[in-house]
């Protein structure tokens, strides 16, 4: 019978409680974890204390590049079960968890398998802000496209992958979409590995998790700055993956946010027809601005060559 590895990766003593949590949960799965490997990036402090206090598990220094990607390579290189689940550090696990992944599994084409993220906020949900970007917290999001129980990506919160499709195809390798670089780091391995494979990402909404939302997630600022780092990682994603692709789920996700300015508009919910329109001209001016700073400095290196030319 298939099982998997649990992966949570840490960097922060700000969430020690949130990570025993998140380790707990882990635990108590109706189908148990093979192992639970927490890997923590560039903190000493965390390294230390989670050795000492956390038990049942296997916690590792992040050994690749610094940042979630290298720290989620560091877990699956330590994986020894055919399938690897990734948890955020801040993420509760429902106990079925695990065996609803694993389920998705019975079909050999199924690449890998992504659930439901609620968000758990700590403070009162903000009255602004829309179901439509619940991805701005992590989360599951309304609009997010759903086709015969398959999507065109997962969600780092909550997701899973076969061992040897991770590993075979180069896994999470972009430091550069950054730690809190919007989605694109999963969304760039999702088509990579599809376009290697072949296969499908399939999702169960009942391999459900809640991804904490702090007071700090619960503000303006944070709600701008995320839809400043979605624009220029979508950016990036495009030149690594293409238009086509890249932005294939954001053009019809334009479409709902337009169909949802109207529903809002006639049922008097004013502040989230204000979000979506704020949030959706950051992004787009956001990744605009990329994509033209990148186009211009291509064309440089081709009127200029290389430095090393």
């Amino acid at each position: 019978m298939i099982d998997a590895s649990v992966v949570i990766c840490a960097y922060t003593m700000d969430r020690w409680d949130d990570l025993n949590a998140a380790v707990d949960s882990a635990r108590r799965q109706t189908r148990p974890a093979r192992e639970i490997i927490v890997v923590v990036d560039n903190n000493d402090v965390l390294l230390e204390r989670a050795k000492r206090e956390i038990d049942g598990a296997v916690v590792a220094l992040n050994t690749n590049v610094r940042g979630l990607c290298g720290g989620r390579m560091t877990g699956a290189e330590l994986a020894s079960a055919p399938v690897i689940a990734f948890l955020d550090d801040d993420a509760i696990a429902d106990e079925c968890w695990l065996e609803e992944l694993l389920a998705g599994y019975e079909n050999d084409r199924v690449l890998g398998v992504g659930g439901r993220i609620e968000p758990l906020w700590r403070v009162p949900r903000p009255w602004w802000f829309p179901l439509e970007f619940d991805w701005v917290v992590g989360c599951t999001y309304q609009g997010m496209r759903i086709h015969n129980g398959q999507i065109d990506r997962m969600i780092g919160a909550n997701m899973s992958v076969r061992a040897d499709i991770l590993h075979g195809s180069g896994g999470f390798p972009f430091p550069h979409l950054g730690r809190d670089g919007g989605r694109a780091d999963d969304t760039e391995f999702c088509i990579r590995a599809a376009r290697l494979y072949g296969g499908v990402w399939m999702y169960r909404p009942r391999a459900s998790v809640k991804h904490v939302v702090t007071a700090e997630r619960a503000t303006w600022k944070y709600f701008l700055r995320r839809c400043r780092m979605e624009g220029d990682s979508k950016a990036v994603l495009t030149d690594l993956a293409g238009s086509k692709d890249g932005l294939r789920s954001e053009r019809r996700y334009v479409l709902i946010l337009a169909q949802s300015i109207f529903r809002y508009i006639r049922t008097g919910k004013v502040g989230w027809v204000m979000a979506i329109c704020v949030g959706l001209a950051i992004t787009t001016i956001t990744y605009g601005r990329a994509r033209l700073a990148h186009a211009i400095q291509a064309r440089r290196g081709m009127i200029y060559g290389s430095p090393s030319d």
